[in-house]
Formats: structure tokens, sequence, C-alpha cells
């Protein structure tokens, strides 16, 4: 891998330069190991540590197919299905790969004992496959996850319709977390270039979703004067919401669980923060039962942030937990857009708030390509920055993953894979310059 790394650091070198690399035989990867997928079994969520299913092992390089790509990985970041892939919920991703496998010869390469996770990436391309045009060797790019074969109809006004359509790292094999990984060339995007390699991986997944969740029209389309309630605003998904609420002249009111997350979102420009333990918010009375009483008082104290006015978009994410409480909020006509569903997957809410108030409920998942592609856009044009608070090395992703699954880490986690070491891969430090103060306070969220 040294002769690969010497040719990105280099300034000298040129496509024809990186195309006559010699490609190694097997590379370092973060796999989880299919014999093992029951090493959990009886465990609560909680108890369940990725730090002993996260292996870091040399695997081979996998064989170059039509539209696809092989890129050098020089960071990556771990994203929340990273965890559940390591603690094998609510499936093992086991079964995502035996079913890819069996829908063509090229897909079998998927169906393997072990599985190269990771969904984000910021690299450089060795190879391109038969078909690929507009990428060559050389190029510096990030990757968004969706993995798409686009041989259905239903595919093509929304790729995330695709009956098709997986995540790439998640339901695919060959992921980001590793020193090189297999994408479709219709994943990759330029690299930002006033970004370091690990800044320009930790947005990839999140900002996307949230992206698609909260501005384009096959999410809620908030627009101007919004008033948002953004769930875990301070976290990898929700401060790219914060920030787009921010940059889209919307209102986020922004909902923490410390004093500390507070303070994170008022460093992005957030006014209205609400620390839901600070201020003892309990909206299930057990485990069965939640309080509508809790409900109310969330939303008097809304209001107070709003001039008196009820939510017009809520940012869903925590799922079971927060559910009931957020259909109750909105306003009559208002969205809840919901994805993920980490506190679990089973909502509970009171239908007559949202039947008789004529409110929608949206179903959220990734983003297509366009969405993707604008997501990143904004990235590269300075107006939204990477949320990265620590980077780990490759070797060090069990513990990352540990931290997001116990909630210790802000913003994003990022890995380093390739690159020796962080603030590489800065091309345009002009532009760098002119966003630095944003950079480095959105890099101690």
């Amino acid at each position: 891998m040294k002769e690969i790394l010497d040719a990105i650091q280099s300034q000298d070198s040129t496509a024809a330069d990186f195309a006559a690399l010699s490609l190694p035989e097997s590379y370092r990867a973060i796999t989880v190991h299919k014999d093992e997928a029951e090493m959990f079994a009886g465990l609560e969520t909680r108890d369940k540590d990725p730090r002993k299913s996260i292996h870091l092992d040399d695997v081979p390089v996998p064989e170059l197919g039509p539209g696809e790509a092989l890129v050098a990985v020089m960071a990556s970041s771990v994203n929340y299905n990273s965890v559940w892939t390591s603690i094998f919920e609510p499936v093992s991703t086991f079964s995502f790969l035996e079913r890819y496998g069996k829908l063509s010869e090229l897909t079998k390469r998927h169906d393997l004992p072990y599985h190269v996770i990771g969904s984000d990436l910021a690299g450089v391309v060795l190879r391109t496959g038969p078909g690929v045009n507009a990428w060559n060797p050389g190029d510096e790019v990030v990757a968004h996850c969706l993995s798409v074969e686009l041989e259905s109809s239903d595919g093509h006004n929304d790729t995330m319709l695709d009956p098709e359509q997986r995540i790439w790292g998640f339901e695919t094999n060959f992921g980001g977390l590793a020193e090189i990984a297999l994408v479709k060339s219709n994943q990759l995007m330029p690299k930002p270039k006033h970004l370091s390699w690990e800044e320009a991986a930790a947005p990839g997944l999140v900002n996307s979703t949230a992206y698609r969740q909260l501005v384009s029209r096959n999410g809620a389309g908030m627009k101007q004067g919004d008033n948002v309630l953004i769930w875990g605003a301070s976290g990898g998904l929700g401060s790219y919401a914060t920030q787009f609420a921010l940059a889209g002249g919307a209102n986020p009111i922004c909902v923490v669980s410390s004093p500390e997350k507070a303070d994170i979102c008022r460093a992005m420009g957030a006014e209205a923060v609400i620390d839901r333990n600070a201020e003892g918010y309990k909206f299930w009375k057990d485990e069965r039962t939640q309080d509508p009483k809790e409900w109310k008082r969330f939303g008097k104290r809304i209001r107070e942030f709003t001039g008196g006015e009820d939510i017009d978009i809520v940012f869903e994410h925590p799922g079971r937990e927060t559910f009931g409480a957020s259909v109750y909020v909105t306003r009559k006509g208002g969205t809840i857009t919901t994805c993920a569903s980490t506190s679990g997957y089973m909502h509970e809410y009171d239908n007559r708030y949202l039947w008789m108030s004529l409110k929608r409920i949206i179903g959220s998942h990734f983003a297509n390509y366009r969405e993707a592609w604008e997501a990143n856009r904004l990235i590269a044009k300075g107006k939204i920055h990477p949320t990265l608070s620590k980077t780990y090395s490759l070797e060090d992703t069990g513990q990352a993953a540990y931290d997001v699954h116990r909630n210790l880490h802000q913003g994003k986690v990022g890995v380093l894979s390739l690159a020796p070491r962080e603030g590489l891969g800065v091309r345009d430090q002009e532009m760098r310059e002119q966003h630095i103060d944003a950079i480095n306070r959105f890099r101690n969220v």
C-alpha cells in the first residue's frame, strides 16, 4: 500500500501514474464474522459490545465489475448502521449479503463469511470497470452509500424506490472502513477541496440523509420561516439538520440531552435549545404507557421559543421513545419525517392528533444520487460544515463503534484508513482560510 499512498501524497502524480499502479492482492479491512453472528444472543442491546465483534483483517481485493470502481480509502467514519452491523441487530447483515449474492453471478462476490463494513469514504480512484466514463484513476472523491441496480422502472424517478436499492457497506460488502473499497461509479462525488480527508469523509451518509429528510421535496420540503423540531440536534444526523435549517432560513428548535450538547447547538448558531434531561421530560410512564401530560408540557415549552406557534416539521430519528410526543406537538397540517428509530422501531402515538389534524408522517431513508450530490455541493461551497469531533485509527474502529453505540460521542466520529495522520488532503488552502473559523468550530463539537 506504500506505493499507492506515495502516489496520493505526491503533487506530481497523473491519472496515468495511478492507472499504472499495481494493486495489492489484499488489504486491511474492518470486518464482522458470520460464525460470530450469535455471539450476543440473550444480551440486552446496550450490553452488546462492538469491540468484541469487530475485527481488523487482511482480505482479498475483490473483482472489479462493470460500472464499478476501486477506491483507495484515505479516511472513513462510523455511522449507526455500523453499530447495528457489529451487534447483529435488528438482524445479522449476513442475511442481506446472502440475498444479494443470489441476484447474479457478479453479486456472488458479496456473499462471504466476513463482511467489510462502513458507509462513508474519502479517497482516490484506483481502477474503474467497463462502462465507467465520468471517473478516472487519480480522481479525489467521496462516496455516498446508495447502491442501486436500476433495472426496475420503479427506481427511475427516485432511486431510493428501486426494489434492488441497498446501503453500501451495510447491505453490501466491501465497505469504506478499509484501505480499499469497492463502489458503483454512481456513488462517487468530488471531494470538497478545502477539507482534509477525515473531514471530507464525515458528512456523507448523515449529511445526505438529513438533506432528503428535511430539505428535499421527497422529504419535508422545508421552507423559510418553518419551525423545525430536531431531536438529537448535536449528533451525527441532527447536527446537519440543524445546519440545513439555519442555512435555509428556518427556525430550528434543538432537543439535546446535556448542557454540553446544548452548547454545541448554540455554537452552530441555534438559539432555541431544549435539554430534555435537565427539564425532566419523561414521555413514558412505563414501558407500555405514554404520558400525554408530558407531551403537552413539551409543546408549551416549544411555543415559548416560537412566539406561540406550533412545529411545522419534526425531524424524527429516535423513534419509539419520542414519536408520540412528535406527533402531538406538530401543528395542524404539519409534517413528521422519520428515519432510523435508534430507540426502537415499534412506534406508538395517538392517531387522533394525526388524523383529525391532517398531519403527515413521511418515511425517509438515505438519499438518491441527486440529493446526495446537492448535499455534498453545499459542503464543497462552505455552506454546510463537517461536524467531526474525534478521529480514530483503523485499528481502533471497535472503540469508535462502541462510543457511538453508547452515545459517548458528539457529531461524527472519523476513522483514518490510509491517511497517516489528520489534516492531510487539503487542496484549496485559500478557501479553507475563508472558512477556517467555522471548520474549527464544527470540528470541536
